[in-house]
């Protein structure tokens, strides 16, 4: 099924920077962010992609880049408009590019957390708190949490990013832009998260970067509100308590679990059904959400 998947990209006398979805192209005080079919689980690179899963990447976050008015690093989606040397094939590109502003990315995951769930969830149990937040007793999995929370994490290059305080945070980038981050976080979040519920999707968790332009002001960046930077939960399944079913890539984890693969080699190749399970879930979230067909969805 991958044979269908973009699993990379390749630009005539340029070198991307690949990472564990993007490929990422310098033109000098520009960049282009390719979203490829790539699909991670457990930090390894899946051997198969997922069709059109970059797609429903790029997409969303460029109907969130639209509709959020937050200043953002987005110049262009237009595969026309993006200054590709000859030869180039663009087709490959269509539907899953990003031609942006360069910024200096803030070394800081910002974190937000409307529900308890993910590693938010096994801390609270362990001390009643998430990054440094004190929550009240008596919460259970999956509660919804009376306001949302900042919950920021170190941005790491290999393994798993690690949870922070806003104190700490604060002394890795200073308080003033530890402040405007947060702030700006919760704010995204609340907006995006209560135009989402209003389309029948829970956004319980997600994730913002954010990055300093050429002026000294912070702009938001890389990805937003996609179901690989939040947790997408069906609101009309809701039920605390227990985890949820989820638009994302659980058929992936659930797959992988199960399926004997020691988390520690080379991970196997994903059966078809996983794929095309985990193709409509993208896809779904992404119509349901933006209330959008998907531009140039492969025919499969």
């Amino acid at each position: 099924m991958s044979i269908n998947a973009v699993l990379q990209t390749s630009i005539p006398g340029m070198t991307p920077k690949r990472g564990k979805v993007r490929d990422i192209y310098d033109f000098g005080d520009k960049i282009l962010l390719v979203s490829t079919d790539r699909i991670s689980a457990f930090d390894w690179i899946l051997p198969s992609g997922v069709p059109d899963k970059g797609k429903v990447l790029n997409q969303m976050a460029e109907y969130w880049f639209e509709t959020l008015g937050v200043r953002n690093h987005v110049i262009t989606t237009d595969v026309g408009q993006i200054p590709f040397p000859a030869g180039t094939d663009v087709s490959l590109f269509e539907g899953r590019s990003v031609f942006c502003e360069k910024t200096k990315v803030v070394p800081i995951e910002c974190v937000v957390r409307g529900y308890l769930s993910g590693s938010g969830w096994k801390e609270y149990q362990k001390s009643r708190t998430v990054c440094g937040v004190a929550l009240p007793e008596g919460l259970v999995e999956s509660a919804k949490l009376s306001e949302p929370i900042f919950t920021p994490s170190t941005k790491e290059e290999t393994g798993h990013d690690q949870n922070i305080s806003f104190e700490e945070t604060a002394e890795r980038v200073g308080l003033d832009v530890a402040t405007k981050l947060r702030d700006l976080s919760l704010d995204i979040f609340k907006r995006g998260s209560a135009a989402a519920l209003k389309r029948g999707i829970i956004v319980a968790d997600t994730k913002f970067e954010f990055g300093v332009a050429s002026d000294g002001e912070i702009i938001l960046v890389d990805e937003v509100l996609t179901p690989d930077s939040s947790r997408f939960w069906p609101a009309d399944a809701y039920e605390p308590g227990k985890g949820q079913p989820s638009f994302d890539k659980q058929f992936v984890r659930d797959w992988l679990l199960q399926s004997g693969w020691d988390r520690n080699s080379t991970p196997p190749e994903l059966p078809d059904d996983i794929v095309l399970k985990t193709r409509a879930k993208y896809i779904e979230a992404f119509e349901r959400i933006t209330g959008r067909d998907l531009k140039f969805k492969s025919s499969l």
